[in-house]
């Protein structure tokens, strides 16, 4: 009985073996195939590149200019000549690379605006260009009826004052544009061209021999017993190239506008006043400025010398007897000598 027992389990057991053998679970396991994707390779979309920002308009370098009255001549091309020492002033004409030109004097902007230049070269308008008076201040005779007539660069109030004509003189007439006349221009008619296109020798420019400092256009006051005519005038960027300036055109002046006053007085407040004596430096470091103006005769220090724009360099007319215009003004540790902030120098030869 025992054994048929064990036969039974052996053959049982026997039967499980065969069974399990069947479904393979004895075998090693056999490598499953891979059902897995492949990975993906991973592509970073490149992000589109902003719009680069609009590149700002380049202003050329300004170069240490020196200039003195007399001839010069023009490098460039296509160079501006305008109203004003400012791109703000309307372009009179053009003059082309080594064109000659007369300087009357270097004119230096106590503040310039932003991209423009500080220095600028005061030249005689050259002879080709004409200009316009109003018609009401012209008599019959094509003589000026006031004592001084203000010249304008266009047909209109809003166009610069280019230069002045003194009574009696006779003016030749080109043509007419409403209340404006146009006439051949003065000898003393002037404009301006921005200094870094002059050129002159260098023999000739050692010590600008003129220099005029000009303050910002809201420091003038005109006088005038008419009403005041207001002009909207809207600042221009420039856009053009590299070295080229921007052009601006004044509008155009009303048909029934009045007409204006013949001359225009400048107001400076407070006064300015005019010295002579010899440039040099101050001896005491705690001086409000590093030069005054010395009295040619006894030494005696006249003033200290300010200049509102470091575009002139005082250093250079160190023992140079000069003639100086400009404004007084007292620092209060040095009440007994005024600073003059200065405006306009004159080399005496």
């Amino acid at each position: 009985m025992k054994k048929n027992g064990w036969i039974i389990l052996s053959v049982a057991l026997l039967a499980g073996a065969l069974i399990a053998r069947a479904d393979g679970q004895l075998e090693p396991a056999a490598a499953k195939p891979t059902t897995e994707k492949p990975a993906k390779k991973t592509v970073k979309k490149s992000k589109k590149a902003k719009p680069a920002a609009e590149a700002k308009p380049v202003v050329a370098a300004e170069n240490n200019v020196v200039l003195s009255p007399g001839p010069a001549t023009i490098a460039g091309k296509n160079v501006n000549v305008r109203g004003k020492a400012s791109f703000g002033g309307e372009v009179i004409t053009k003059v082309q690379n080594g064109d000659a030109v007369t300087v009357i004097e270097q004119v230096i902007l106590s503040k310039p605006k932003v991209g423009e230049p500080a220095n600028w070269a005061k030249i005689n308008l050259p002879a080709s260009v004409h200009v316009w008076v109003h018609s009401s201040y012209i008599t019959a005779e094509k003589t000026v009826k006031p004592k001084k007539l203000n010249v304008r660069s266009g047909a209109g109030e809003n166009y610069s004052v280019v230069g002045t004509i003194d009574q009696g003189t006779a003016v030749k007439e080109v043509s007419t544009k409403g209340n404006w006349t146009e006439i051949e221009s003065p000898t003393t008619a002037f404009a301006y061209v921005a200094a870094n296109f002059i050129h002159q020798d260098a023999s000739s420019a050692t010590v600008p021999t003129l220099v005029s400092i000009q303050p910002p256009d809201a420091s003038l006051t005109t006088i005038s017993n008419e009403a005041p005519l207001i002009a909207t005038t809207t600042d221009v960027a420039n856009t053009n190239p590299p070295g080229v300036e921007p052009n601006v055109i004044p509008a155009p002046d009303k048909p029934d506008a009045a007409a204006p006053p013949p001359v225009i007085e400048e107001v400076w407040v407070p006064r300015t006043v005019s010295h002579e004596g010899i440039v040099k430096p101050t001896v005491s470091i705690q001086a409000p400025t590093k030069f005054g103006l010395h009295s040619a005769e006894n030494g005696k220090l006249i003033n200290y010398l300010y200049s509102p724009t470091a575009q002139l360099e005082m250093s250079r007319y160190e023992g140079r007897h000069i003639i100086v215009s400009g404004q007084e003004g007292l620092d209060e540790r040095w009440v007994n000598t005024p600073v003059l902030t200065i405006q306009k120098i004159y080399v005496v030869k």
